[in-house]
């Protein structure tokens, strides 16, 4: 490759290119996109806007920064390829041109293989006795292409780079930058001594596309003799790389019925070659569809963008769901000999559009309902929808377009099926309505869409069929209001309450009758003709009785099948008699001793209601004469009268003072009232005093003192019963009893063991038996009067001793002890020997009962008062009272 010269002179400058013609010298075989040469364009004022132009637009292109690019791949002819470039000033739009050819490099013999080309420093002169620098020649050097993945051999030889002052000098030469002395470093080296500049590897473009080296000329002392000059080496891309897909699987969607033309989805594949080359342009194209209905070319491809687009009709969800597209990338544009390709699946998926209507299964359907009964699911309407189920184009709406002009039923759509669900949501009546008719439309959810020719909805009938049950009996009228006079006698007939029975066309009895409720038991009905007559007599002023209203309730029942039954609800309202005469309230007052203060507001009070009620007249008994000596009484309003003392000083204490109220009834009611007074002394104040109080809570001084009479003879006689308990028992332990007459059980025998524990046990010593004397110490005892059955002395256990008069609740716990003890004991015989629970020889608390044997003692005594303690001792009587026996 050769250099674009240009001159410049000291004094004058012309805008343009220094040359008219430039030769260039580059390989036989162009790539596209591989930079071929600089041109060199000059602006004496620097500001312009040049925009280059090439006149072979298809084969050359020129970059803004003046780099020439081809644009395909081709090979040079042996004769020079001519073209011009052309520089416009986009303001002024003056146009410059420059003649450019290519010379195809010769091929030398030899082990190079091609001739070396020479790289020379540009010299400068420098004139001493002026400041000005004068630069004779002006280089530029022209980038050195280097195509990636050479073979080799290696190291290969690319330039020759020299100096015109080698010839005075002795010079060295280097290279510094990146892919020199920089990382990556050693992929140039450089002859320090002839200038040679080698590539020592293959290089490849993908990783770094162009590498900018600088080059030094020094002398042997490291003197700079040149300027360092910029070395451009290109990394000329190959085709080295296959496209690869973004996404192998790519999903895209078109509606059905999409006309030809309709975007659908962008498939997008990346080669790592120069974009700017033909190794890096990809072609996309589709290699099959499947399926391949209703036509096998459904989609096709931008080869450029890679945009899928529709390019016939007939898409139809319901008959075709998805489509599988594989579609190729090639680079080198799309050349099937020399391009690389690759290859991806585009999955399209039709989706749905309302482009069927709902259809019903059936033209007529049928279903029946019991009357009276609501919200039941009467029949199902069935349609059919080939849209997508679940969808807005699949969900059905049904309504009611005639047959049910009074609104009885209602249609819901079941979600999971989609079917209609016809549902009664008021009672219907058999004897009214045997059958139903109705008409009922289905639409989808969202409206056809548009050019759909089928009719956007469905209709059809539903036959309803009413069945007749035994509905139940109802009383005319309910409630029916009766009006009577309080005080109507039991057994008087009061009404007559019947019912009636809506099924006109079942095969019934007549009804029968019965109460259900009645609160104050006042009724009773005839079960046959529902005539109802009084229990008791009636009374407005009883507790059952609201607002003069009372309320009772009766059954009416069938005998059908289910049996049937209704209520009805009889209401009594009892117009007030003067049967209740007025009373006073309170029934207590209090007031003083003296004349004032002293009056007492009293109230009459009638369970009546106007007219049998107030104005009240109040007045006092002409006996005792005492009353009106001492009382006078005034009304002070219609049910209102103040009584107050007459004289001017009253004893203390209780009073009954009569009063008698007569009502303003026809006939007048009157009663005598007794207001208890309770007169007392009173402070400045007008209330009573302590004292007086307790008086006056209704007990007297004479009361008080039988009051504390009762208490004193109380305590006498828990006095007297306490010393009779303690008499009592002091008797019993003078009888010296163990245990009193109700307790003893010393009458029943107790069989422990019968026949001992066999031969084993016959060894132990029987004096384990023996009760030692746990009163009298051994050491006092004389020799000889120790007893055969006693145990001999040594330490013995310590076990409880029963008290003389024992409480007959403690005889288990104190058999428990003494079972303790024995248990506890290592001296005591084994478990079926006898164990001792009370001993009752020497030393015994309880004594002995050897006399009762003994011939001598018991002839001197009396023991006729045996007889006197009961039943349990009635043998000992017998033994020992029997006289001469």
């Amino acid at each position: 490759q050769a250099p674009i010269k240009a001159t410049c002179e000291d004094m004058s400058c012309k805008t343009g290119f220094p040359e008219d013609v430039h030769s260039a010298v580059v390989s036989r075989s162009v790539h596209g996109g591989q930079p071929l040469l600089n041109v060199r364009f000059r602006s004496c004022d620097g500001n312009k806007k040049i925009h280059f132009g090439s006149s072979e637009p298809e084969d050359f292109r020129v970059g803004e920064d003046g780099v020439v690019y081809a644009e395909r791949s081709f090979q040079l002819s042996a004769e020079p390829t001519e073209f011009v470039v052309s520089a416009q000033d986009k303001e002024t739009q003056e146009e410059w041109q420059m003649k450019v050819k290519l010379t195809p490099e010769p091929v030398f013999a030899g082990a190079s293989g091609k001739k070396i080309e020479d790289i020379v420093f540009p010299w400068q002169q420098y004139k001493h006795s002026s400041p000005l620098k004068r630069q004779k020649r002006d280089w530029v050097i022209p980038p050195i292409n280097l195509p990636e993945n050479s073979r080799g051999p290696f190291p290969q030889e690319l330039v020759r780079i020299r100096s015109d002052r080698d010839k005075s000098l002795s010079l060295r030469y280097s290279v510094t930058g990146p892919g020199a002395d920089q990382p990556p470093t050693g992929i140039f080296i450089i002859n320090p001594i002839s200038g040679q500049l080698s590539v020592t590897k293959p290089l490849d473009r993908e990783q770094i596309a162009s590498f900018h080296l600088r080059a030094h000329a020094v002398d042997v002392n490291g003197n700079q003799v040149e300027n360092p000059i910029d070395i451009v080496i290109n990394v000329i891309d190959m085709n080295d790389n296959r496209p690869e897909f973004l996404h192998q699987v790519w999903n895209g969607t078109v509606p059905e019925g999409s006309k030809p033309g309709t975007y659908v989805m962008t498939v997008t594949a990346i080669d790592a070659d120069d974009p700017n080359a033909q190794n890096g342009m990809l072609r996309y194209r589709i290699l099959s569809q499947a399926p391949s209905s209703p036509s096998p070319n459904m989609f096709t491809i931008n080869n450029e963008t890679g945009d899928i687009i529709t390019v016939a009709a007939g898409l139809d969800r319901e008959k075709v769901q998805q489509y599988t597209l594989i579609i190729q990338a090639t680079d080198m544009e799309g050349n099937p000999t020399y391009g690389l390709s690759n290859t991806a699946t585009a999955v399209i998926t039709v989706t749905d559009v309302n482009d069927n209507p709902p259809e019903f299964t059936a033209m007529t359907f049928y279903g029946e309902v019991p009357e009276n009964r609501v919200d039941v699911i009467v029949a199902n309407l069935t349609v059919t929808d080939k849209d997508q189920p679940h969808t807005p184009a699949w969900n059905a709406m049904y309504r009611m377009t005639g047959g049910d002009p009074t609104g009885r039923f209602t249609i819901l759509t079941d979600p999971n099926s989609n079917d209609g669900l016809v549902t009664v949501v008021k009672p219907i009546d058999f004897e009214t309505n045997r059958m139903f008719v109705l008409t009922v439309a289905a639409e989808n959810q969202v409206p056809l869409a548009k050019g759909i020719q089928h009719p956007p909805q469905s209709t059809a009938t539903v036959s309803i069929t009413v069945i007749d049950v035994n509905e139940s009996p109802y009383f005319v009228p309910n409630p029916k209001l009766v009006r009577q006079e309080e005080g109507l006698l039991a057994g008087s007939t009061l009404t007559t309450f019947t019912a009636q029975d809506p099924d006109r066309y079942m095969q019934q009895t007549s009804l029968r009758y019965s109460k259900l409720s009645d609160p104050a038991n006042w009724l009773k009905i005839d079960p046959i003709n529902g005539q109802i007559t009084t229990t008791a007599v009636l009374d407005r002023e009883s507790i059952y009785v609201q607002n003069n209203m009372y309320n009772a309730t009766f059954l009416a029942s069938d005998n059908g099948i289910p049996p049937m039954s209704g209520t009805g609800t009889l209401q009594i309202y009892l117009l007030d008699i003067n049967d209740n005469a007025p009373q006073v309230n309170p029934k207590e007052a209090t007031t003083c001793e003296t004349l004032q203060p002293n009056a007492i507001n009293i109230t009459a009070v009638d369970p009546d209601i106007d007219p049998n009620a107030g104005p009240f007249a109040f007045e006092l008994p002409d006996t005792p004469a005492s009353i009106k000596r001492n009382w006078t009484i005034v009304r002070i309003s219609g049910d209102h009268a103040q009584l107050s003392l007459r004289i001017r000083f009253l004893e203390a204490g209780i009073y009954d003072v009569p009063i008698v109220i007569t009502d303003s009834g026809n006939p007048h009611a009157s009663s005598t009232s007794v207001l208890k007074v309770k007169v007392c002394q009173c402070d400045i104040n007008g209330d009573c005093t302590d004292v007086d109080r307790i008086v006056g809570a209704g007990l007297g001084t004479g009361a008080i003192i039988a009051i504390l009479l009762c208490i004193i003879i109380l305590l006498i006689l828990v006095l007297m019963f306490v010393v009779w308990m303690k008499r009592r028992d002091k008797e019993r332990q003078a009888k010296q009893l163990l245990i009193d007459p109700e307790d003893d059980v010393r009458d029943n025998i107790l069989k422990y063991d019968e026949e001992g524990g066999g031969e084993e046990d016959q060894d132990y010593d029987l004096s384990q038996l023996q009760q030692p004397d746990t009163v009298e110490p051994d050491a006092i005892k004389p020799v000889g009067i120790r007893r055969l059955d006693e145990r001999p002395i040594h330490a013995e256990p310590q076990y409880p001793v029963r008290s003389a008069a024992p409480h007959p609740g403690d005889i288990g716990d104190f058999i428990n002890e003494g079972l303790k003890a024995a248990d506890n004991d290592p001296t005591a015989p084994p478990y079926d020997s006898l164990l001792v629970f009370d001993y009752e020889g020497s030393g015994s608390t309880a004594g002995s009962l050897s006399s009762l044997n003994s011939s001598s003692s018991g002839g001197e005594q009396d023991y006729d008062y045996l007889n006197d303690w009961g039943p349990r001792f009635k043998k000992l009587a017998d033994m020992y009272g029997g006289g001469d026996d």
